[in-house]
């Protein structure tokens, strides 16, 4: 009996069977483009060990101009495929099934050489794509036939074909980027004959025991985007032509609507999944922000799809299902969907990985290996590093002792979890709590540590975190100023109208928590009206005529900074916009550039220039400072001069914007190397 009847259930697809309804989807790590094929091979094969479905691979280019960027990995020579040969046979080795996707990126390639069905620029790249004629289009279709030929040739079980998020061949379905007046434009029979004719070459070229997957967009979130009688139609179509199943697609990458952050409410989009049911035969995958075996199996349970896709989960925890199979599902790492690690990394050319594990693509260069001999060893603060560093050292087989003032875990993570779009930071802390248990650490909550206190410890790891920095502002000193800890974690009555020193990730953090009375990521029905989501099939392309429709603001707030730049500016390269955006729509104020004069009972005195006249008046109740931290590191300097083995790690190391990643990743890497 298991408790996820519907999720762990197998899928027979005729010519194979799959032994669970649960895809790990796409995901472009970087790692294809190292060369280190081993590399590669291991970080599917521990997922294919993880008990999952299915895998598809990140995006495969059919050619050059079709890269995501100059390089992009792809399968173009003999030697590609015995590269890719060797993920395949690892992968099956372990147990388990994989595709490859075929990605053409059209005009968000970043590449000079980018092509499109229309010479019309993407905001997300500098360069404007060549149109295709004829025979350009001819030798598009070929490459990606001949892509998939390769793909079988090199072991993979099948091929999903990018059809959505506004690559390629979704930039020919729609208006909005196909102007073209040929047989390839114009009319919908026109625009969806590439997608047809590519799904229908595919086929062709692997034959009928052979996986194809369409990732089909099914709300593409952009002006001029499909209908959801386009959408059916181009399904319909795709089925006849020889696909095996369709993927969901949700959102172009230009798309001013968020899809997959950590504000999106978990299954947000499972609902448009669900109307393309019963429309075709063949099995429909939903995705998007399904990150928990309770969520996916509703979503079965629901009638929303055949099978759900997941792929971050996949970073935060390779073996998900089997952990969900085995009755741990509360031991499966969560991802949260912060970005930091994954897509920033992927947009900004690095390998990719996860905040929540470090291991994620490092499986060979960061081994948990027993440890020979075992020590005891003292962590000093149970925030986010501590708690890594104490877990991965327990798992190694030390003898490890947490302490903490405090009379819970999770540090500084306890007061991300209470910001409104961050509630999964709370499963997170969960996750650490279970993890302390089940590995064995002997946990001292309440207990403040003196330096004698860790005599006669084999190692000490000090990771007290950080504490606020003092700006030095006078007046700060006056009874409505508060500091972000009081408001986050203190519970702090705050007034009407709110001034906050210092814009950084805590700033927009509680300019997040004061303006909302309730957090539409916990009410889908809100967050959808927030951000003007509409059904596509009574709004073309899911945008609502009207626009967003967001809740007022619980109070009226003014954000500050010193530096004279774009407030958020340094925010997540992928979900900076998100915040900007979501104070912008609660009428936050933003003023950069300014110098903090005084604060008195009525507000906040600045001066945004170098005169008397540029002073300005910010009425306020009260004055929240968030104006940065520093290393809490006194019990560090005390073991310095009598312990040379003192670790220091997380925020005692380097005060930052509460740096979740670079803490959890620290303590990882020293739990492993103990």
């Amino acid at each position: 009996m298991t408790d996820y009847p519907h999720l762990l259930a197998p899928l027979d697809l005729g010519f194979t069977r799959l032994k669970n309804r649960v895809l790990m989807g796409s995901m472009h790590t970087g790692l294809e483009e190292t060369g280190n094929w081993n590399r590669v091979a291991e970080f599917y094969a521990t997922r294919a060990r993880g008990g999952v479905g299915l895998m598809v691979t990140g995006g495969m280019a059919p050619n050059r101009e079709g890269g995501v960027f100059p390089g992009a990995a792809g399968l173009f020579s003999a030697q590609d495929i015995a590269n890719h040969r060797t993920v395949t046979d690892r992968v099956h080795a372990a147990g388990g099934k994989i595709a490859m996707q075929i990605l053409h990126a059209g005009r968000y390639a970043y590449s000079p050489e980018c092509v499109a069905p229309s010479a019309i620029k993407s905001p997300i790249s500098p360069f404007v794509p060549k149109e295709l004629d004829e025979a350009g289009i001819e030798k598009q279709i070929s490459d990606i036939a001949t892509a998939a030929a390769r793909a079988r040739e090199a072991g993979y079980d099948g091929v999903e074909v990018m059809g959505s998020e506004g690559y390629f061949l979704n930039q020919f379905l729609v208006t909005h980027t196909n102007k073209r007046t040929d047989r390839w434009g114009g009319s919908y029979e026109n625009r969806m004959r590439l997608p047809v004719e590519v799904v229908r070459r595919v086929r062709a070229a692997v034959g009928d025991d052979f996986i194809v997957i369409y990732r089909l967009s099914m709300i593409d979130l952009v002006p001029d985007g499909s209908t959801w009688d386009e959408v059916v139609t181009l399904a319909h179509a795709i089925e006849k032509a020889g696909a095996s199943i369709i993927n969901t697609g949700i959102g172009w990458h230009e798309a001013r609507i968020p899809t997959i952050a950590t504000s999106v409410p978990r299954a947000a989009f499972t609902w448009v999944t669900k109307k393309l049911m019963g429309q075709v035969s063949i099995p429909v995958i939903t995705s998007n922000r399904i990150n928990t075996p309770q969520v996916a199996e509703q979503v079965l349970a629901d009638g929303c799809a055949d099978m759900v896709s997941m792929a971050r989960p996949f970073l935060a925890d390779p073996d998900f299902v089997a952990k969900a199979a085995d009755g741990r599902a509360a031991q499966i790492a969560p991802c949260i969907a912060c970005n930091q690690a994954c897509l920033d990394h992927t947009f900004s050319g690095k390998i990719s990985t996860c905040l929540v594990n470090p291991l994620a693509c490092y499986e060979t260069e960061l081994p948990i290996t027993p440890a020979t001999p075992a020590k005891t060893i003292a962590v000093v603060g149970a925030g986010p590093a501590g708690l890594s560093a104490a877990i991965t050292a327990a798992r190694r087989g030390h003898k490890v002792t947490l302490f903490d003032r405090a009379e819970c875990v999770g540090g500084q993570l306890n007061m991300a979890k209470v910001v409104p779009g961050k509630e999964e930071f709370a499963g997170l802390v969960d996750w650490f709590a279970t993890m302390v248990e089940s590995t064995g650490v002997a946990l001292r909550l309440a207990t403040e540590v003196q330096a004698g206190d860790l005599d006669g410890y084999d190692e000490v790891v000090v990771a007290t975190g950080v504490r606020p920095r003092d700006p030095g502002i006078p007046g700060q000193d006056s009874p409505n100023v508060l500091s972000y800890v009081d408001v986050l974690q203190g519970g702090a009555p705050v007034g009407d109208t709110v001034a906050i020193v210092g814009a950084g990730g805590i700033g927009f953090d509680v300019a997040e928590f004061l303006a909302e009375d309730h957090s539409p990521t916990e009410d889908l029905q809100a967050w959808l009206e927030e951000w003007g989501v509409a059904d596509p099939a009574q709004a073309r392309g899911g945008l609502a005529p009207d626009g967003p429709h967001p809740a007022p603001p619980a109070r009226q707030i003014t954000l500050l900074q010193r530096k004279a730049e774009k407030l958020g500016r340094r925010l997540g390269k992928t979900t900076g916009w998100i915040h900007r955006a979501t104070l912008a729509m609660k009428g936050v104020k933003m003023i950069g550039g300014v110098t903090y004069e005084k604060i008195d009972e009525t507000g906040l005195t600045v001066l945004r220039g170098n005169s008397p006249e540029d002073r300005e008046r910010i009425m306020a109740q009260n004055v929240i400072l968030c104006a940065g931290q520093v290393s809490e590191r006194s019990i560090a300097d005390a073991l310095g001069a009598k312990n040379g083995k003192v670790h220091v790690i997380g925020g005692a190391d380097v005060a930052g914007e509460l740096d979740a990643k670079r803490a959890i990743n620290q303590g990882v890497r020293l739990g492993a190397s103990l």
